[in-house]
Order: C-alpha cells, then structure tokens, then sequence
C-alpha cells in the first residue's frame, strides 16, 4: 500500500503544492494510503461562520441549504465553504486504519471527532438525512479521510455524541482563553451567548477569579439573558457590535477609560473587527476566534487608530484543546444541560 505525505498534499488536485486547506479542489477517492483512516461519517458541524452563511444564502430553505452542501463538496472535494473560506468537523466511525498510521491505540469501529477542519478533509457524501438550521450540524450518510497529521479525539463514553462534537467543534476558544485569561484580567467576549462564546465565559470566569471582571457583549437579547440565568459574566450587554464607536463608548464608560485587558471575538458575522480593538487597552489582547474576522482589516484598522494590541489568529488547535473543552462540559451542569438541548 503506497504512502501518502503526512500533510495530505498527495490530495491536492488544484493548485499542485498546496496543502489541503488551502486548494481549491482535493481528491475526494476513498481508497486509504497506508497512512489514512478512513472514517464512516454520521454527522457534520458546520463552523458557525459558514452555516450563517448558507443559511442567509438560502434564506433558511434547508433543501436549498442541502443543494449548497452537496455542491460545495462535489465541487472541492471537501466542505470548505468558498465565501468563508472555513469547515467545521465531524463525527465518525473509523471504518480502516492504514498499516502506516502512526496512532497505534485506535482501533476499528471507534467512534471519533475530528479536530482538523473540514475545509482540508477529504469528504464524500452519498446522502444528506437532515439538516439541522438551529445548531449548525448535518446528518449524512457519507465518508471521510483522516491525514497522518490529522488531530481527533476518541468521543468519551459519558458525554452524548452530538452534544461532544458541538463542544468540540470550538475547542480552541475556551483552551485559548485558559492561556491568555490571567487573574484580576478585565476581559470582554464579544458574541458571548453562542456556543464559543458560552464555553470561553465559563473558562474566563475561572480565570479572572475575585479580582477582575468578565463583560460580555452579545446581539440577541435571548442570548444575553442566557448568560445572566447562568452567571457566567459580571455585566452582560446588549448591542451591535458591527458598530465599534457605540461599543467603544460603552465599554469606555463601564470601565472608566481603562478598557479590557483581553478581548475575545466569537460573533459569526464580518464587520466586527474594530469594535474588538477599540475596546481593547494598549498592549493588551484581541483574540479573534471568529472565522468571519477579515485580518487585512483588523492589521489595518488597528494601524489607522494608533492602537498597540497583539491580535491573534483564532487557532482552533491549542494543546490539552480537547480535555479542557469535555471538562468544562463535566464540570457545569447549567452549560451541559443547555447543550443537551441545543444538540442533542
């Protein structure tokens, strides 16, 4: 059985030395080199950026929602939406494991998420069964391939399928606030009330501790009452934040022109870029896990402002990602319980 380059370029179709997620066309064959696995696909999580998206695109008809996906995969050979640019990840059954496959402990008929987006994974599929226009996922009869680099995590016993790759699929966020988020930090999460943002206040509430203060700003008034019920922020706002003066103001305001150490972005529209920044003290952190975020705007618009922030790219992968994110899930019954009946 030939060998395959660690990286998938031995995929790529269009343009010849690419990697993956960077091509515009992949091959889709389901025939594993001796470093693949190929995995018996049950359901995808499309990232909230790209399901947005279609949905606005389709304006929420879901049979023209499956007629988008279906195109997009035929089209690239993997769900990579071309407006966005972003995947997702999904869920699985490993159907064969190459000889070459340098993860020795998993085994056929283990059920896995993946944690490499879909925008580099070789994808086919046979059938859409449903999909899912409140959370983002869709169930589909279909197959997979997994590179020698890919990442994923065995999906744990005690935790429902669905509700684990919805956790999953935004990982990187609360992994990453768990790093950045320091004691007596102020720290904004702008687009707290979704599932990114849920996660990352949990975690950043931990972090804070008694001294500092987590504020939240989030468009949906549902979403923000959502947050105040589970006390997972000191003050919970409600606004556009597609409007970066209105927030600076507020923000300026609340914490009398100090502004945030730490901001995190997780709202899954474009435009949101210097709100993020504004609010931000100098020196301090932007964290930019939404994949709507243009980052030729937000370099430049942080220039244009005389703002000094380091800004960093929203990195779904972050070591320990996975186990912080399930522990999380363990740990709160309110967020484990909403997720239940979100995705499950």
């Amino acid at each position: 059985m030939e060998k395959g380059c660690k990286f998938g370029t031995h995929r790529v179709i269009e343009p010849i030395g690419s990697l993956p997620q960077g091509a515009v066309k992949i091959s889709n064959s389901m025939d594993i080199l001796s470093n693949e696995i190929l995995i018996d696909v049950q359901t995808l999580n499309i990232d909230s950026a790209s399901f947005t998206q279609i949905k606005v695109a389709c304006n929420s008809d879901e049979k023209k929602m499956e007629e988008m996906i279906l195109k997009i995969v035929d089209e690239r050979g993997k769900m990579q939406n071309p407006v966005t640019g972003s995947g997702g990840m999904l869920i699985g059954t490993i159907e064969k494991i190459g000889v070459d496959f340098p993860d020795k402990t998993i085994k056929v008929g283990d059920k896995i998420a993946t944690l490499v987006s879909l925008s580099l994974t070789p994808l086919k599929i046979d059938e859409i069964k449903k999909v899912n226009i409140s959370n983002d996922q869709v169930d589909i009869i279909g197959k997979a391939i997994l590179f020698e680099s890919g990442i994923y995590a065995v999906l744990p016993k005690d935790v429902p399928e669905k509700l684990a790759l919805a956790a999953l699929d935004v990982a990187g966020a609360p992994a990453q606030v768990e790093k950045l988020v320091k004691e007596g930090d102020v720290v904004c999460i702008i687009g707290g009330g979704g599932k990114s943002g849920i996660l990352c206040c949990y975690q950043a509430m931990k972090n804070v501790g008694e001294t500092g203060k987590v504020i939240v700003f989030e468009y949906s008034e549902g979403n923000a009452q959502r947050i105040k019920d589970m006390g997972l922020a000191h003050e919970v706002l409600v606004g556009d934040a597609t409007k970066p003066v209105d927030i600076y103001n507020t923000i300026n305001e609340m914490t009398n022109g100090d502004l945030c150490d730490v901001v995190i972005n997780n709202v899954n529209v474009p435009g949101t870029e210097m709100s993020s920044i504004l609010i931000t003290k100098d020196e301090g952190i932007v964290y930019f896990f939404s994949m709507a975020t243009s980052f030729t705007k937000a370099a430049l618009g942080a220039e244009g402002v005389g703002k000094d922030v380091t800004m960093i790219v929203g990195n779904g992968y972050t070591k320990g990602h996975a186990k912080l994110t399930l522990e999380i899930i363990k740990e709160s019954k309110d967020i484990r319980e909403l997720f239940e009946k979100l995705y499950v």
